[in-house]
């Protein structure tokens, strides 16, 4: 069983941590989000595809489910709480494999051209070779974060999408249903046998249990 993904992440999920690693990329000034700065995140009209209409309530139960994972950490500022993610260092990402996740996770598939075109801001790759690389190396682990898509009639280059959950591939399936926390939300999933959920919990009591003895140890 997986220890960096426990779970297929919902397409809400996927959006907040998009966001928390962008911002943590982009504006690490303002980092870590309170919710209404990583709501605006999420909804944000740039360099979103789709761009989504989430509500208030839809992020802070996504924030509590990726909390329970140990995904994202909660800390308390001199006003409000904060949130930051911490997938970088569950998924071991290096700055290059953090910046190309962040795309993927925000925007979906893309070619490598693509990735490097808008990882300015991110990561400075010297060449698409390099941006290349990295994909084929988050690919290859034995748990892989990336795969590379077959390539579309009439396309060039083939596209890379993340494997962590939910993504909306153009003429493969619609965007999630997502806009307010008052709509009807996706039907759940259908429930696994109870010796599977056990022994997922049991993983995840493992990773925490390790979780906990690292932060220890940096603590001294």
């Amino acid at each position: 069983m997986s220890t960096l993904i426990q779970r297929p992440l919902d397409a809400v999920e996927v959006r907040v941590l998009g966001a928390l690693l962008e911002k943590e990329q982009t504006t690490p000034e303002l980092y870590p989000l309170t919710v209404n700065a990583l709501l605006a995140a999420c909804n944000q009209k740039t360099n979103r595809e789709p761009v989504l209409q989430l509500s208030e309530a839809a992020v802070w139960e996504a924030l509590e489910r990726l909390r329970q994972e140990v995904l994202v950490w909660r800390s308390e500022g001199a006003r409000a709480e904060r949130w930051k993610q911490s997938v970088s260092r569950r998924w071991g990402l290096d700055p290059a494999g953090k910046a190309l996740m962040t795309l993927l996770l925000l925007r979906g598939p893309q070619t490598a051209g693509e990735l490097r075109a808008r990882s300015d801001r991110l990561h400075a790759f010297a060449s698409l070779e390099e941006v290349e690389e990295t994909l084929r190396r988050l690919a290859a682990t034995e748990e892989p974060l990336v795969a590379e898509l077959p390539r579309r009639t009439g396309q060039k280059e083939t596209r890379w999408t993340h494997l962590v959950g939910e993504t909306v591939v153009e003429g493969e399936r619609a965007a999630p249903s997502v806009k307010t926390g008052e709509e009807s939300a996706p039907a759940p999933p259908a429930r696994q046998p109870l010796a599977d959920r056990v022994a997922r919990l049991e993983d995840l009591v493992a990773q925490l249990t390790r979780d906990l003895d690292e932060l220890k140890t940096l603590l001294g």
